[in-house]
């Protein structure tokens, strides 16, 4: 049985909200198209997992927030993430769907990167958003949730590197969903273009523990010839929000996307990432990270995509579970026909806890092409005795020597976040989750 959401809105707010951001007919004309398969569409239907019964329907679109004048002024909840010994030059701070605060060194603009609010791209950069909003890694019609998306988007950034433009400092975007019923419909744009490179990093935080929203996010990642993208994000919704989490990337000639997420997310969630590798000898390394504790249900799949030759695509999950927290994992590994010599390794490990926390991990191998390399590993159980036994018999006590083996289990990921702030909030969540 297709189970179809009906959507809350109608034209005529469509039309009156695109008009408030004075957006050009082309993008109304999405929002509106994005409105009608919402209504006709089924919801996604991930593996293991029903979500019919989700809130993606019930939250207040818009809400405003309020400007920071410095990063010294940031509110308290955002204070860890921003290093005040040593003040980023490039981040854009979204209070619900509100530019609070931006900022972007001379020295870039002089370069022509592009890094701002998805509002002003869509004002001052029309062709570029133009030609990457929607239109090949992800696209509105595929179910219910994207054509959501695609009628609600209400914020999220843009991105662009220009051709061999090197960018050695990270840039960093804070969003905070500051009203507990706002919704946030974010679309993230990152575009590298020929042998270029660029890191960003992104949170995402909110603290509606007992009102319920929703969050519908959508990543975008374009890697050109001989570029390399690095993408890092910590997710941290509170209990109140179901969130539907789509991170995309490609590929081009040559290029590199390294995605490294820690999903720490305490309501039920979905979330894809998928990169594909379309030009000849393209690399991927994903790297996911999550810890579920409570009544939760999360379902996460990394998958590549294998198109050019020679292409090489890493996946690597793991999972920590507490309370009675219900996870699928699933890695897969697509070659394509012509994909020769493509590499497709997956490892997924989960961690249980708890007795009633319920993991599952699935690895899936697509392959159409028969000169290539793959494998996978998959584990699913509780913490080792003789690793305990090993800590404990050192002098260390049973609830630290669980603590570090955590740490350590979950440190491949960790690790590779390239901003320490950043590394040491997620350290910081794991910490309080694990508790």
């Amino acid at each position: 049985m297709t189970t179809l959401t009906q959507v809350p809105f109608d034209n005529k707010y469509i039309e009156q909200f695109s008009k408030e951001h004075n957006e050009p007919k082309w993008m109304t004309t999405l929002r509106l198209e994005g409105l009608e398969l919402a209504n006709s569409l089924a919801l996604p239907k991930p593996d293991k997992t029903n979500i019919n019964r989700w809130n993606f329907t019930q939250f207040k679109h818009s809400a405003k927030g309020e400007a920071i004048a410095s990063l010294k002024d940031v509110p308290e909840q955002l204070k860890d993430f921003v290093d005040e010994n040593n003040v980023p030059e490039n981040i854009v701070i979204l209070r619900n769907q509100s530019v609070a605060y931006s900022a972007l060194s001379k020295e870039l603009q002089d370069k022509g990167v592009v890094f701002t609010d998805i509002f002003t791209a869509i004002k001052e950069h029309e062709e570029l958003v133009k030609k990457y909003y929607l239109t090949d890694a992800v696209t509105k019609d595929e179910h219910n949730l994207t054509a959501l998306h695609a009628a609600l988007m209400n914020g999220g950034v843009f991105v662009y590197i220009p051709k061999n433009v090197q960018i050695d400092v990270p840039l960093q975007t804070l969003f905070w969903q500051e009203d507990n019923e706002a919704a946030l419909f974010n679309h993230v744009i990152v575009v590298a273009e020929e042998n270029s490179s660029v890191t960003y990093v992104e949170n995402y935080i909110s603290h509606n523990d007992s009102e319920e929203t929703v969050s519908n996010i959508i990543a975008e990642v374009f890697a050109h010839d001989h570029a390399k993208v690095s993408f890092g994000a910590v997710d941290h919704f509170a209990s109140g929000t179901t969130s539907y989490i789509n991170r995309r990337g490609v590929a081009y000639n040559n290029a590199t996307i390294d995605w490294a997420l820690g999903q720490m997310n305490e309501g039920h969630t979905v979330s894809e990432n998928v990169t594909y590798l379309e030009g000849n000898g393209s690399n991927v390394n994903a790297r996911t990270v999550t810890v579920g504790r409570g009544k939760q249900t999360q379902n996460f799949t990394a998958k590549t995509v294998h198109v050019g030759l020679d292409t090489d695509g890493q996946i690597l999950q793991r999972g920590v579970l507490n309370g009675r927290t219900t996870a699928i994992f699933n890695a897969i590994g697509e070659i394509d026909n012509g994909a020769t010599r493509a590499n497709a390794e997956q490892e997924s490990r989960v961690l249980m806890l708890s007795g009633e926390a319920r993991g599952d991990a699935n690895p899936i191998l697509l392959i159409d092409e028969d000169d290539v390399t793959a494998g996978h590993a998959a584990s699913v159980g509780r913490i080792d005795d003789m690793q305990l036994y090993y800590l404990q018999s050192r002098g260390i006590s049973k609830e630290e020597a669980e603590r570090l083996i955590i740490h350590g289990f979950l440190a491949p990921v960790v690790n590779e976040l390239p901003i320490e702030t950043i590394k040491n909030q997620l350290s910081q969540l794991i910490e309080g989750k694990v508790k």
